[in-house]
């Protein structure tokens, strides 16, 4: 028996670039899940735009004065939209205690580069390639991982290597790891769906490698 469609929210500051591909993954029938909800930060997120323009409710949920107040009222909204998954899209900042407690283990976030030695507070976007090419290492990396309350700290699901090359500056790196991101979390919330990778005291299996 098939399961039910897995349901979705989004968390985005900015534009969303995995939010935006799991939706169009949905709407092309490759992922059996629904899209309920996409929140947002920021009013002006092109995120909330992209959802509104694709039938997905979304709101801001500012969280610059008041964080206790911002998590509970982010934990209410995603509980009202009856969201099982819940997926960081560029969601620049820390979940709170109610948000992580009503949701433990299945907050998924995606992160450029290999963790934990190119993660932690503040290791976000560009920062993360330049820490990558001044480390001089052969490869960087798109990890999946569950979010918990401390920065890139939760158990990986996916870490897909990118391989680099000799001279690399952040630019370059930046846009490698970024043309292979969207396409892993798709394919990690499809496993998800199907059945075939677990999230941590799931029921589902646990597959361990990309195609």
């Amino acid at each position: 028996m098939q399961n039910p469609p897995l349901r979705l929210g989004f968390l985005a500051s900015n534009n969303g670039a995995s939010m935006r591909a799991i939706i169009l993954a949905i709407e092309a029938g490759a992922l059996a899940a629904e899209a309920r909800l996409v929140i947002s930060n920021k009013r002006d997120a092109p995120a909330l735009a992209f959802a509104s323009e694709h039938g997905v409710p979304a709101r801001t949920i500012a969280t610059a004065q008041d964080a206790g107040a911002a998590d509970a009222a982010l934990a209410q909204a995603l509980k009202d939209a009856d969201v099982q998954l819940v997926v960081l899209s560029g969601y620049l900042r820390k979940l709170g205690p109610k948000t992580l407690a009503a949701y433990a283990g299945r907050v998924l976030n995606i992160h450029p580069g290999p963790l934990p030695r190119f993660g932690g507070q503040g290791m976000y976007g560009r920062r993360v390639h330049e820490a990558v090419a001044a480390a001089g290492v052969a490869e960087s990396a798109v990890t999946v991982h569950i979010v918990d309350e401390e920065y890139d700290h939760g158990p990986t699901l996916i870490a897909l290597s990118v391989p680099l090359a000799p001279g690399d500056d952040a630019a370059g790196i930046e846009a490698k790891v970024t043309a292979a991101e969207a396409g892993v979390f798709v394919e990690v919330v499809r496993r998800i769906c199907e059945g075939t990778l677990a999230l941590p005291e799931s029921p589902w299996m646990i597959s361990d490698n990309l195609p």
